[in-house]
Protein backbone atom coordinates (compact mmCIF):
# COMPACT_ATOMS: atom_id res chain seq x y z
CA UNK A 1 0.00 0.00 0.00
CA UNK A 2 0.84 3.60 -0.96
CA UNK A 3 0.39 6.30 2.31
CA UNK A 4 -0.67 9.25 0.29
CA UNK A 5 -1.32 12.20 3.00
CA UNK A 6 -3.68 12.40 6.04
CA UNK A 7 -7.31 13.26 6.16
CA UNK A 8 -8.46 13.94 9.46
CA UNK A 9 -5.30 12.72 10.61
CA UNK A 10 -6.18 9.52 9.22
CA UNK A 11 -3.83 8.46 6.62
CA UNK A 12 -4.83 8.05 3.27
CA UNK A 13 -4.09 4.76 1.26
CA UNK A 14 -4.00 4.88 -2.20
CA UNK A 15 -4.19 1.53 -3.67
CA UNK A 16 -4.43 2.15 -7.34
CA UNK A 17 -0.78 3.45 -7.95
CA UNK A 18 0.84 1.91 -10.68
CA UNK A 19 4.22 2.30 -10.03
CA UNK A 20 4.47 -0.04 -8.11
CA UNK A 21 4.14 -2.92 -10.64
CA UNK A 22 6.43 -5.03 -12.25
CA UNK A 23 6.42 -6.66 -15.69
CA UNK A 24 8.26 -10.08 -14.71
CA UNK A 25 8.44 -12.99 -17.06
CA UNK A 26 6.01 -16.03 -16.74
CA UNK A 27 6.90 -18.52 -14.32
CA UNK A 28 4.71 -21.56 -13.53
CA UNK A 29 4.07 -20.50 -10.08
CA UNK A 30 1.93 -17.23 -11.89
CA UNK A 31 -0.71 -19.74 -14.02
CA UNK A 32 -3.29 -20.10 -11.32
CA UNK A 33 -3.35 -16.36 -11.51
CA UNK A 34 -2.80 -16.05 -15.15
CA UNK A 35 -5.79 -18.26 -15.60
CA UNK A 36 -7.98 -16.61 -12.91
CA UNK A 37 -6.83 -12.90 -14.80
CA UNK A 38 -8.23 -13.68 -18.11
CA UNK A 39 -11.62 -15.76 -16.59
CA UNK A 40 -12.12 -12.27 -14.83
CA UNK A 41 -11.25 -10.03 -17.67
CA UNK A 42 -13.10 -12.11 -20.75
CA UNK A 43 -16.55 -11.91 -18.25
CA UNK A 44 -16.20 -8.44 -17.93
CA UNK A 45 -15.31 -7.62 -21.61
CA UNK A 46 -16.59 -10.52 -24.09
CA UNK A 47 -20.64 -10.04 -22.63
CA UNK A 48 -21.02 -11.30 -26.69
CA UNK A 49 -19.95 -14.91 -25.97
CA UNK A 50 -22.68 -17.23 -25.49
CA UNK A 51 -21.82 -19.30 -21.90
CA UNK A 52 -21.22 -22.30 -23.79
CA UNK A 53 -18.43 -21.01 -26.11
CA UNK A 54 -17.19 -19.41 -23.09
CA UNK A 55 -16.26 -22.74 -21.23
CA UNK A 56 -15.13 -23.94 -24.48
CA UNK A 57 -12.28 -21.57 -24.48
CA UNK A 58 -11.36 -21.28 -21.22
CA UNK A 59 -10.83 -25.26 -21.27
CA UNK A 60 -8.65 -24.50 -24.21
CA UNK A 61 -6.96 -21.53 -21.99
CA UNK A 62 -6.59 -23.81 -18.75
CA UNK A 63 -4.84 -26.33 -21.78
CA UNK A 64 -2.01 -23.79 -22.64
CA UNK A 65 1.55 -24.07 -22.06
CA UNK A 66 2.62 -20.32 -21.22
CA UNK A 67 6.25 -21.05 -21.28
CA UNK A 68 6.37 -21.88 -25.38
CA UNK A 69 5.89 -18.37 -26.17
CA UNK A 70 6.42 -15.12 -24.40
CA UNK A 71 4.27 -14.55 -21.63
CA UNK A 72 5.01 -11.22 -19.18
CA UNK A 73 3.00 -10.66 -16.37
CA UNK A 74 2.54 -7.45 -14.95
CA UNK A 75 2.77 -7.94 -11.12
CA UNK A 76 2.65 -5.97 -7.74
CA UNK A 77 3.76 -8.28 -4.16
CA UNK A 78 3.61 -11.28 -6.22
CA UNK A 79 0.01 -10.72 -7.18
CA UNK A 80 -0.91 -10.84 -10.63
CA UNK A 81 -2.93 -8.21 -12.37
CA UNK A 82 -2.27 -9.12 -15.95
CA UNK A 83 -0.30 -10.32 -18.58
CA UNK A 84 0.55 -9.93 -22.16
CA UNK A 85 1.76 -13.00 -24.73
CA UNK A 86 3.43 -12.87 -27.80
CA UNK A 87 4.28 -15.10 -30.50
CA UNK A 88 6.62 -13.91 -33.02
CA UNK A 89 5.03 -10.54 -34.07
CA UNK A 90 1.82 -10.61 -32.60
CA UNK A 91 0.22 -10.20 -29.36
CA UNK A 92 -2.00 -12.82 -29.00
CA UNK A 93 -2.78 -12.21 -25.50
CA UNK A 94 -3.92 -8.86 -23.38
CA UNK A 95 -5.59 -9.45 -20.19
CA UNK A 96 -6.32 -7.35 -16.92
CA UNK A 97 -8.11 -7.70 -13.92
CA UNK A 98 -11.22 -5.38 -14.33
CA UNK A 99 -10.68 -3.18 -11.21
CA UNK A 100 -7.24 -2.13 -12.99
CA UNK A 101 -9.00 -0.97 -16.52
CA UNK A 102 -8.56 2.56 -17.27
CA UNK A 103 -5.09 2.78 -15.29
CA UNK A 104 -2.42 2.82 -17.85
CA UNK A 105 -1.30 -0.71 -17.43
CA UNK A 106 -2.44 -2.48 -20.20
CA UNK A 107 -0.93 0.56 -22.18
CA UNK A 108 2.32 -0.30 -20.14
CA UNK A 109 1.75 -4.01 -21.05
CA UNK A 110 1.84 -3.04 -24.75
CA UNK A 111 4.40 -0.38 -24.22
CA UNK A 112 6.55 -3.21 -23.29
CA UNK A 113 5.61 -5.89 -26.20
CA UNK A 114 6.05 -3.46 -28.81
CA UNK A 115 9.36 -2.13 -27.58
CA UNK A 116 10.95 -5.66 -25.92
CA UNK A 117 9.22 -8.26 -27.84
CA UNK A 118 8.74 -6.12 -31.12
CA UNK A 119 5.22 -7.08 -31.38
CA UNK A 120 3.21 -5.42 -34.01
CA UNK A 121 0.45 -7.04 -34.64
CA UNK A 122 -3.11 -8.09 -32.73
CA UNK A 123 -6.36 -9.56 -33.44
CA UNK A 124 -9.28 -8.40 -31.41
CA UNK A 125 -12.81 -9.55 -31.55
CA UNK A 126 -14.84 -6.85 -33.49
CA UNK A 127 -17.57 -6.95 -30.62
CA UNK A 128 -15.13 -6.17 -27.81
CA UNK A 129 -15.39 -2.31 -28.90
CA UNK A 130 -13.49 -1.11 -25.89
CA UNK A 131 -10.09 -3.31 -26.81
CA UNK A 132 -10.78 -2.00 -30.66
CA UNK A 133 -10.51 1.24 -29.40
CA UNK A 134 -7.69 0.96 -27.06
CA UNK A 135 -5.49 -0.88 -29.77
CA UNK A 136 -6.64 1.99 -31.93
CA UNK A 137 -5.18 4.79 -29.71
CA UNK A 138 -2.42 2.72 -29.40
CA UNK A 139 -1.89 3.29 -33.11
CA UNK A 140 -2.62 -0.08 -34.11
CA UNK A 141 -5.33 -0.08 -37.49
CA UNK A 142 -7.24 -2.71 -39.00
CA UNK A 143 -6.11 -4.17 -42.17
CA UNK A 144 -8.15 -7.12 -42.41
CA UNK A 145 -11.48 -8.86 -41.20
CA UNK A 146 -12.35 -12.38 -40.62
CA UNK A 147 -15.77 -13.58 -40.14
CA UNK A 148 -15.10 -16.26 -37.98
CA UNK A 149 -12.64 -16.79 -35.01
CA UNK A 150 -10.29 -19.63 -34.97
CA UNK A 151 -13.01 -21.70 -33.79
CA UNK A 152 -14.82 -21.44 -36.52
CA UNK A 153 -17.73 -19.63 -34.37
CA UNK A 154 -19.59 -15.85 -35.81
CA UNK A 155 -17.22 -13.57 -33.79
CA UNK A 156 -15.39 -11.49 -36.31
CA UNK A 157 -11.42 -10.82 -35.94
CA UNK A 158 -10.42 -7.56 -36.84
CA UNK A 159 -6.71 -8.13 -37.77
CA UNK A 160 -4.49 -4.68 -36.17
CA UNK A 161 -1.07 -3.99 -37.40
CA UNK A 162 0.78 -1.24 -35.75
CA UNK A 163 0.56 1.70 -37.98
CA UNK A 164 4.88 2.49 -37.88
CA UNK A 165 5.15 -0.90 -38.74
CA UNK A 166 3.87 -1.45 -42.09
Amino acid sequence: MYFRGRINGIAKIDAMRTDFFEIQAYHDKFREQVISVWEQSVLATHDFLAPHDFEKIKTIVKGIDFTEFSVFCLVNQEKVTGFVGVAGKKVEMLFLEPGYFGKGLGKKLMEYAVRELKADEVDVNEQNKSAVAFYTRLGFETYDRMEKDSLGKNYPILKMKLRNSR
